[in-house]
């Protein structure tokens, strides 16, 4: 594959949107023997349909601390399960205070008197690099996990996670020997530098939506400075981490760099959250739960924290739009993922004289979406990831009936088994309705209504988050008046879900505190120090 750099677009990645961007993913002979079963429109019950057998076997359940994959302290271990079913895929140790406190040691130690800090910044890109190529030869396996754990369909998995994630840490290695200082003047006879030094020990907590591409985001740049790494899994999908955790070791991360502790939020999180020992804290979830990190940081060591939380997007579609265009761009980037993404395009905003004819196209749109098994040629939506996120979305549906907005299609589950949700659309939503105001995380788009520029950059602003946003026009002077309105970290502009390496992510109010992606990441992971010296007779100033 080739590793040079291109603007990615979930949505026209695995040919959403119609065309193929530059990266251009697994080989399409290598993605095939992937996808059994030829191509059957969702119906009724895809639930119901016996799962097709995953292509991968489970190799990595334990622990991993101090480059041994080791049980818990405890002994005890926990269910992964599979959203298509509910069946235990495999048992997964269980980490909580004590294996944090092993894994947090470790890595004190790797960082303290370890090689990985102290080996050339070329060496360790050398490392990365390999990572990546190793990630790239297995790349049919990790798709494959992903799939499974998350109930992503593997068409995207294995077409545009898999990728995004191997382009991330070559992305990253190629910073490795590029972080480099500064020598100021001063008003005086000083020599002044300014060192960009190692943090220490990064402790990161990575959700379950996206857990490929969040290992790349945070443990990439982490490493690519030279930090010790203890990261924590989310419980619902443990096992893609620990696979490619192994596949860096393989490429040579010496012992005790990286950890991975696969836990509970309470337990295993807490602890590393509160950890004395830990210098730098990497959050991505829920704005709930962030609000709860941020606190222990606080009461611990008061280590710096970077949050990635929750949004309700505005999408914002103008009058002068194509709405054929609008409805489909709209529609994924609601509907992507199962719903179940940060940035979300969760609340459509749409003028007035194009709305009725949105709806119904966006009805019928809903109403083509493939539901079924992920691993199933053709398939665009998946299970929701477990039963609580499942109960969850469905109380939502009721909360938008009971509050007035009409519901258009969908709006119930699809089979008797397993997590599978209708895609469903509202119309005649409110702003202060339920489905308005809070972050569903699940297929339910909710299409609003607006008159003019300044009534909707008001009605968009007027929510805690601000994390993206997505503005449909023709018009240049409408689009540059949105993005500089919009109080968001990302605008997509005739577009949207466009990621890239390079492109730093994060969000304004409570979607979070700093940037993950591109070269701001790398601040997250750096001290800034001053050496001043005395000049003697300088012969310049």
């Amino acid at each position: 594959m080739a590793a040079r750099r291109a603007s990615f677009s979930f949505l026209s990645g695995h040919g959403l949107l119609g065309r193929t961007p530059a990266t251009s993913l697994l080989r399409s002979d290598s993605a095939r023997h992937l996808l059994p079963g030829a191509l059957r429109r969702f119906s009724t019950e895809p639930g119901d349909e016996e799962p097709i057998k995953p292509p991968v076997e489970v190799k990595y359940t334990q622990l991993l601390i101090n480059g041994n994959f080791v049980d818990a302290a405890s002994g005890k271990t926990f269910p992964t399960a599979d959203p298509r079913t509910g069946e235990v895929i495999a048992r997964v140790a269980e980490g909580d205070e004590e294996d944090i406190n092993r894994a947090v040691a470790a890595a004190r130690r790797a960082f303290d008197e370890g090689p990985w800090p102290r080996m050339t910044a070329y060496e360790r890109c050398r490392v990365l690099l390999r990572f990546a190529d190793l990630m790239e030869r297995h790349a049919d396996e990790i798709a494959a996990l992903e799939s499974w754990d998350g109930g992503k369909p593997l068409e995207q998995t294995a077409r545009a996670e898999v990728p995004m994630a191997t382009r991330c840490m070559r992305y990253y290695a190629g910073w490795a020997d590029k972080i480099h200082g500064l020598v100021v003047p001063a008003d005086g006879p000083h020599h002044v530098q300014v060192l960009h030094e190692l943090i220490g020990v990064a402790g990161q907590i990575i959700p379950w939506n996206f857990p490929l591409l969040m290992f790349a985001w945070k443990v990439g740049p982490a490493l690519a400075c030279g930090n010790a790494v203890v990261l924590k899994t989310a419980e619902q999908t443990p096992l893609s981490a620990l696979y490619v955790a192994s596949l860096l070791h393989e490429a040579g991360l010496p012992d005790g760099v990286l950890k991975v502790v696969p836990g509970f939020g309470p337990t295993a999180g807490g602890a590393l959250a509160s950890h004395m020992g830990v210098d730098k804290l990497a959050f991505t979830g829920s704005t709930g739960t962030g609000k709860i990190i941020l606190e222990l940081s606080a009461r611990s060591n008061l280590k710096p924290v970077t949050l990635e939380l929750g949004g309700k997007s505005p999408f914002i579609v103008m009058d002068d739009a194509d709405v054929d265009q609008a409805v489909e761009l709209a529609h994924q980037a609601l509907f992507f993922n199962q719903g179940q993404c940060c940035c979300a395009g969760s609340r459509t905003f749409v003028h007035e004289r194009v709305y009725d004819e949105f709806v119904e196209k966006s009805k019928a749109r809903a109403e083509r979406r493939v539901v079924g098994d992920p691993f199933k040629k053709g398939v665009e939506q998946g299970p929701q990831i477990d039963g609580q996120q499942f109960k969850k979305i469905l109380g939502y549906v009721k909360s938008g009936v009971d509050g007035g907005a009409t519901l258009v299609t969908g709006g119930d589950r699809v089979g008797s088994r397993g997590f599978y949700v209708q895609p469903t659309v509202f119309a005649d939503v409110q702003d202060e309705m339920k489905i308005a105001q809070e972050e569903i995380f699940g297929p339910i788009q909710s299409i609003l209504k607006f008159r003019e520029v300044g009534e909707v950059v008001r009605r968009a602003n007027a929510t805690h988050y601000g994390l993206a946003a997505g503005v449909f026009t023709t018009s240049l002077d409408t689009a540059n008046t949105l993005a500089r309105a919009l109080r968001v970290g990302s605008v997509w502009v005739n577009c949207y879900d466009v990621f890239d390496a390079a492109i730093p992510f994060g969000g304004y109010k409570m979607s979070g505190i700093g940037r993950e992606k591109g070269a701001y990441s790398l601040r997250n992971y750096l001290q800034t120090k001053a050496v001043v010296t005395p000049l003697n007779d300088p012969a310049w100033l």
